[in-house]
């Protein structure tokens, strides 16, 4: 089983940013004590810009100008907590791929943000793929609070191959 953590980056963090999770900060201790059981098999993911946008991307990326920024640029930087751990990097809000497949045994453990669009694109591709899907939902954030309730009202249609729990249902 792998411990996938989507996109706990400073484009995501920093309240100023168009791209502003509300609570994010409220995710960090729950992914902490994920991290602690899993280790070492986390996976961090990054959502970055693709160099030149391409198909629906390319309105995409014109109402959100500021994203467009080489993946080295601070935004795109994991937060201080997880700063330096290695990354997935992705140009696409599900982060399920040969990568992630590759390490999982059939099961994947997910939290991160935001709940309403990369955890809920990446939950469904891997459940698509036949994987077994667990939704941390203590260690996942919104875009609003009412959109993340709604990602995780939706998944819950899923079961039984999602799950959402919480870190002491983990099993």
């Amino acid at each position: 089983m792998v411990l996938a953590l989507i996109d706990l980056q400073r484009i995501f963090a920093d309240p100023d940013s168009g791209w502003a999770t509300p609570g994010f900060d409220r995710v960090i201790e729950p992914t902490k004590a994920l991290i602690e059981r899993f280790a070492p098999d986390v996976v961090f993911t990054r959502f970055v810009a693709p160099e030149k946008p391409a198909g629906a991307w390319v309105p995409y990326y014109e109402a959100f100008p500021f994203a467009l920024q080489p993946p080295d640029a601070e935004d795109y930087q994991l937060v201080d907590e997880f700063k330096g751990a290695p990354t997935l990097d992705k140009t696409t809000f599900s982060a399920w791929g040969p990568e992630l497949a590759a390490r999982s045994d059939g099961r994947l453990v997910l939290g991160g943000v935001s709940t309403d669009c990369c955890v809920i694109s990446t939950a469904l591709a891997a459940v698509d793929a036949g994987v077994h899907v667990q939704v941390v939902e203590e260690a996942c954030a919104g875009s609003t609070d009412d959109n993340h309730r709604k990602a995780i009202d939706i998944m819950r249609l899923y079961a039984p191959m999602l799950e959402i729990v919480s870190v002491d249902q983990l099993r």
